[in-house]
């Protein structure tokens, strides 16, 4: 799992976001900690969601925006057919693979964040119906909404796994502390 960030970077704004958006992506992995791939895929409120699904999706997500951001295609762009499977894993996918990819993108987020010129530069919006026309948007804006995405996915895996076992988040930073 990525490390989270060092001290000396929250003294910078860009560090101050980096290190709040890797705290709400430590409580989506913790979710998963200790659970098999059985477990992580189980669903067990009446929600579809699944501790690996949400870890899948989130790890996505991050990855559309850092795409966005780059002004690159995204090579995990998912259609209308495949939109399911952004919140399941496929049947040649676990868990320890979706939390590998997850650490590879934020390492980019990482480093594309600390690199960008200023967070006020802009990246336009796709054209879709929730988006502004001709909608741009800040990097600092970018780094705010990954903060409140994962957050709010956070807080869904955290009552996902006390349905499951029981354990609550600060159990879970317990046991992550024993690995």
């Amino acid at each position: 799992m990525v490390t989270h960030v060092p001290a000396e970077a929250h003294g910078d704004e860009r560090g101050a976001l980096l290190a709040f958006i890797e705290a709400q992506r430590g409580g989506v992995r913790r979710a998963v900690l200790g659970l098999t791939d059985e477990q992580a895929a189980s669903r067990p409120s009446a929600s579809e969601l699944s501790l690996s699904g949400l870890v899948k999706h989130v790890a996505e997500a991050e990855l559309s925006w850092l795409r966005m951001a780059q002004q690159k295609p995204n090579e995990r762009a998912r259609t209308q057919e495949t939109w399911g499977d952004a919140f399941r894993l496929t049947e040649d996918e676990s868990v320890a693979d979706v939390l590998a990819f997850w650490d590879r993108v934020a390492k980019e987020t990482e480093e594309f964040l600390r690199a960008v010129p200023s967070l006020d530069d802009t990246f336009p919006l796709p054209p879709a119906p929730w988006f502004p026309k001709d909608g741009r948007v800040s990097m600092r804006w970018m780094a705010l909404h990954l903060v409140e995405e994962i957050a709010r996915h956070a807080g869904h895996a955290d009552i996902i796994r006390e349905s499951l076992d029981g354990k609550t988040a600060f159990e879970l930073v317990d046991m992550e502390r024993d690995v």
